[in-house]
């Protein structure tokens, strides 16, 4: 069963009713017809779950997107990507495991694919870092991207960070300017490049991958340059204020739909991507394989135009 969020817990209760109601059933081989009372609780259910998630919040919805069950990286790859071939490195420093990009076919489609993995348990997060990419990571994404650029494949990338490494080496290093760096090469390939926010879609760290021809975001993501709790600290010298910072940055998808920054929206399945992960996979997939084959009928020129044009209009 998917781990509830706290504004989830009125639906949790009446879910766990029903595994109870089945456990006792079971434990009384059929003694027990509960399945009028079964169905009762399931209808109640589902149509609280749909009510509670017609009517999220930006705040709630910043829980749905940081939800450790949603689909990861590694998910989505194995989910459309075929013939997935992992390529490591920056060539300069190391192999940040923040990011994790290499060359596969999504609906018959050579591409490269690029993106953050946060790692689904406690070792595989800080191996990864908790997909918070240092500069070498960001190093990568450009060499990868100049490489698919080489070859003439489109590039895909999947956005799901909290924001950039905010460590000491990490700025000694040259953060900054390694974010710059991918942002401006996304913005100059002469290949077409689409974007997926799939999760949190944080800060810089977010926009060095997603400077893209075509921007996707699932329904309940968020997208932002600056965390509702970072930007609460700064306008309220308090982190309790995220509630409401959340609501004034419009992070949501159907907000940033409105203002241009996002191209489309992907609906999820009832409860969010974390509740079905396959359905929610394959809807990401198959808007992906759309895009791209629009944006490859264009030609190179007009491709960087219309990217240029289009963030230069944005706000």
């Amino acid at each position: 069963m998917v781990a509830f969020l706290e504004f989830e817990k009125p639906i949790a209760e009446l879910e766990a009713r029903i595994v109870e109601l089945r456990d006792t059933a079971s434990s009384n081989e059929g003694a027990i017809d509960i399945d009028a009372e079964v169905g009762r609780l399931a209808v109640k259910s589902d149509k609280l779950l749909r009510e509670t998630y017609a009517k999220l919040t930006p705040w709630q919805k910043t829980q749905v997107a940081r939800h450790p069950e949603r689909p990861h990286l590694k998910d989505y790859l194995a989910g459309f990507v075929d013939d997935f071939m992992p390529l490591a490195g920056d060539r300069a420093f190391a192999d940040d495991q923040a990011i994790i990009g290499g060359l596969g076919r999504i609906a018959g489609r050579r591409v490269m694919v690029i993106g953050h993995e946060k790692g689904e348990d406690t070792a595989s997060r800080i191996r990864h870092n908790f997909g918070m990419a240092k500069p070498e990571g960001y190093r990568k994404v450009i060499r990868l991207m100049t490489l698919a650029e080489r070859f003439g494949l489109p590039v895909v990338t999947l956005v799901d960070t909290a924001g950039a490494f905010p460590g000491v080496q990490a700025e000694e290093r040259g953060q900054a300017e390694a974010i710059a760096r991918s942002t401006e090469r996304c913005l100059t390939l002469s290949v077409p490049i689409v974007a997926a926010i799939v999760g949190e879609g944080g800060s810089g760290g977010a926009v060095a991958l997603a400077a893209a021809d075509r921007v996707l975001m699932f329904e309940h993501a968020i997208y932002s340059v600056i965390s509702p709790e970072g930007a609460s600290s700064i306008l309220w010298r308090t982190a309790d204020k995220a509630a409401d910072a959340a609501e004034a940055m419009k992070i949501t998808a159907i907000d940033l739909k409105r203002l241009g920054v996002v191209d489309r929206v992907v609906p999820e399945p009832l409860g969010g991507a974390q509740r079905d992960p396959a359905a929610a996979i394959a809807a990401l997939g198959g808007a992906i394989a759309e895009e791209l084959a629009v944006l490859t009928a264009e030609p190179q020129a007009a491709l960087i135009a219309q990217r240029r044009r289009k963030f230069l209009t944005i706000g």
